[in-house]
């Protein structure tokens, strides 16, 4: 499967895989966070650089990443509220994205999943 892929995308993906084999509960938030982060700056580049496709693989992975994340709240949570309705609002502007790329946008998003990651990252 892997020989489908261009080497750098078998790369990432080996790094993910062994990082997501090896990582706790904690470990895989802040993997997933990560995710959203430099596929949205990846996302980002690409509109800047007229690559559409590679615009649109950044986009979909960053709602991969998006996904996982709020599948994985713990809806008993105190937080849990709080991280839905961001999530959801992230979600929300990821796909009016997908259908009128806002580069404004998904660097505002980038950077609030930036600061939840520097949250989280201290936390531990």
């Amino acid at each position: 499967m892997l020989a489908l892929t261009d080497p750098h995308e078998a790369y990432r993906r080996s790094q993910i895989d062994a990082r997501v084999a090896g990582g706790r509960a904690g470990d895989l938030v802040l993997i997933c966070v990560g995710e959203v982060v430099d596929n949205l700056g990846a996302a980002i580049r690409a509109h800047y650089g007229h690559h559409l496709a590679a615009r649109s693989k950044g986009l979909t992975r960053a709602l991969t990443a998006l996904t996982a994340l709020e599948m994985g709240v713990d809806r008993q949570a105190p937080l849990a509220g709080a991280l839905l309705q961001l999530y959801g609002a992230a979600r929300e502007r990821l796909l009016d994205s997908a259908v009128r790329f806002d580069a404004d946008a998904m660097d505002e998003v980038r950077g609030d999943f930036r600061d939840l990651r520097d949250a989280f990252g201290g936390a531990r």
